[in-house]
């Protein structure tokens, strides 16, 4: 892996860094306490609390505040593919959601689809057209292992 990909991968796993990062650029992530669990080129895992700050009036998970935390776990994963490349862009172009279970608890979204980014990124660059992916993020309640969403996310990527 190159030198780049080692330092974003590093700074993506160094809590201080990242909780800077959403407070300026993704203020609603820290608000909302999202924290990323762990991340690979292949796999990105991010984790939400159960709290007032992400409470609905019907004592659950708020659901813009888990498609917040889905996203991040896709997000990174299209970011960390796009860090030594040609400059391309990426955009969400399309989002579908399914919440299953009431989420009571901390929630951990898992993507395990970096390879299928990292060759979308790799096929946009190479032809110069825009490509898109549907992947998808499943959040399990941490404290009883149940599925309580599924979301997929179009992204788009484009070489610029």
């Amino acid at each position: 892996m190159p030198t780049k990909s080692q330092q974003y991968l590093k700074n993506l796993r160094s809590s201080l860094k990242m909780k800077l990062y959403f407070l300026q650029k993704l203020p609603s992530l820290f608000f909302w306490g999202v924290q990323i669990k762990s991340v690979s080129p292949e796999c990105g895992q991010t984790r939400i609390p159960f709290g007032w700050r992400t409470q609905n009036p019907f004592r659950s998970t708020y659901f813009a505040a888990q498609c917040g935390a889905a996203e991040l776990s896709t997000g990174m994963l299209g970011l960390l593919a796009l860090v030594d490349q040609v400059p391309c862009s990426m955009l969400i172009v399309g989002m579908e959601a399914t919440f299953l279970k009431k989420a009571t608890n901390w929630i951990t979204f898992t993507c395990d689809e970096g390879a299928a980014i990292q060759s979308a990124v790799q096929k946009a660059i190479a032809t110069g057209e825009p490509q898109t992916i549907t992947v998808s993020s499943t959040g399990v309640q941490e404290d009883n292992g149940a599925v309580v969403a599924q979301m997929k996310f179009t992204w788009s990527f484009k070489k610029k």
